[in-house]
């Protein structure tokens, strides 16, 4: 075989060319295979890869002689490989020959820069050449600048959270609360509907209440791992109201007696005990005051008087105030009358003891305090 090395292809290539005659030692002229024509055998297979894994493009050739089989990038022609050699001075590029007619063009780990169009070209005369292409997908990724934050707004009052996530394929966006309850949407007539997921970038929230409080999250997925999700917070302020259960509480001199209200609210309210509506109570010897977290918003107000005395009777204001306003309970503390007999007998030098408690009622005169602004 004689090479011709000036015939070369476009890329620069060397075109390998067999010579059509030759002439023996006794000088008769002998006839010699035409030159080899190589082709593709099937169009190139695209793929695609999420970003960070392997790609792999193959390009098969039958007859290939002594030609040369190389890739490029399409886009802005940068030649890759030459046969089983990188010229390319990116180490991420690799190629393999397999079964000595399939060249594997392998990219790892794929970026996104990597996506689009690769050449496989013979450099034949003319050139012959078919494209394979790579699409990178890549995982969400939550767009914080265009997103929400956490929000703040009066009770009744409307918000609309946002949330915008890049990747490829485009993510899905859905939102859930944080918490597991349902979200509550509105129309524009006022009809109410609760749903568990919402789809969608942006999440509507119409006259807002404060069972609406609470952590919302905007997920968003696009097949790709991970999904990924941000947390809002939603702050609905509003002045405070005072429930009492019980406004009667009735104990026996000596027990302890314990008082409650539950007081809702936001931003957290200040709150404090006060008898008799002049005396302000302090946490101390005869008094223990405690709190229970029902909710972000609603608190339970827990005063003990210890050890019972006539002095302790009254009326007691659970009272609680924040920046949109104040609301107050009352609970009126009576005495439990104890009459205690001792009756004997002939018969038996036991002595039993039973204790009867009168139970004074009393009206329910005292009613709940709504908030003020």
């Amino acid at each position: 075989m004689v090479v011709d090395i000036q015939a070369t292809s476009p890329t620069g290539f060397v075109r390998p060319r067999l010579a059509t005659s030759a002439t023996s030692a006794s000088g008769a002229g002998t006839t010699q295979p035409e030159e080899l024509n190589p082709d593709f055998i099937g169009p190139i297979q695209n793929v695609t890869a999420a970003v960070g894994r392997l790609a792999v493009l193959s390009c098969t050739v039958t007859d290939i002689g002594g030609f040369k089989v190389g890739w490029m990038k399409a886009e802005d022609g940068t030649i890759l490989t030459v046969d089983n050699m990188v010229v390319t001075h990116n180490q991420r590029v690799t190629v393999q020959r397999d079964n000595l007619r399939t060249w594997q063009l392998k990219l790892r780990p794929v970026k996104e820069a990597d996506r689009g169009c690769y050449m496989c070209q013979i450099n034949t005369s003319p050139m012959k050449k078919q494209l394979g292409c790579i699409d990178v997908h890549v995982p969400p990724d939550i767009l914080d600048k265009e997103s929400s934050s956490d929000v703040t707004l009066q009770e009744g009052g409307n918000s609309v959270l946002s949330c915008r996530a890049a990747g490829r394929p485009t993510p899905r966006i859905v939102w859930r609360r944080e918490d597991g309850d349902h979200i509550v949407l509105r129309n524009e007539s006022g009809e109410v509907s609760k749903v568990e997921v919402y789809n969608g970038e942006s999440l509507p929230l119409t006259k807002v209440d404060r069972k609406q409080m609470g952590a919302y999250l905007c997920i968003a997925s696009n097949d790709v791992p991970p999904a990924v999700s941000k947390r809002i917070m939603v702050h609905v302020n509003f002045a405070p109201s005072v429930s009492v259960n019980q406004q009667l509480v009735g104990v026996p001199t000596g027990s302890d007696a314990r008082l409650e209200c539950i007081v809702q609210a936001f931003p957290q309210a200040v709150r404090t005990w006060i008898k008799n509506r002049e005396e302000m109570l302090v946490k101390g010897k005869n008094y223990v005051m405690n709190w229970e977290n029902l909710s972000p918003y609603e608190v339970r107000m827990i005063l003990t008087i210890k050890d019972f005395n006539k002095s302790d009777l009254g009326t007691y204001m659970c009272v609680a105030s924040n920046i949109m306003g104040k609301a107050d309970g009352n609970i009126r503390l009576y005495e439990i009358k104890v009459t205690t007999t001792t009756p004997s007998t002939t018969t038996t030098t036991q002595v039993s003891t039973t204790t009867e408690v009168e139970y004074i009622a009393i009206p329910n005169i005292y009613g709940e305090k709504s908030g003020e602004t």
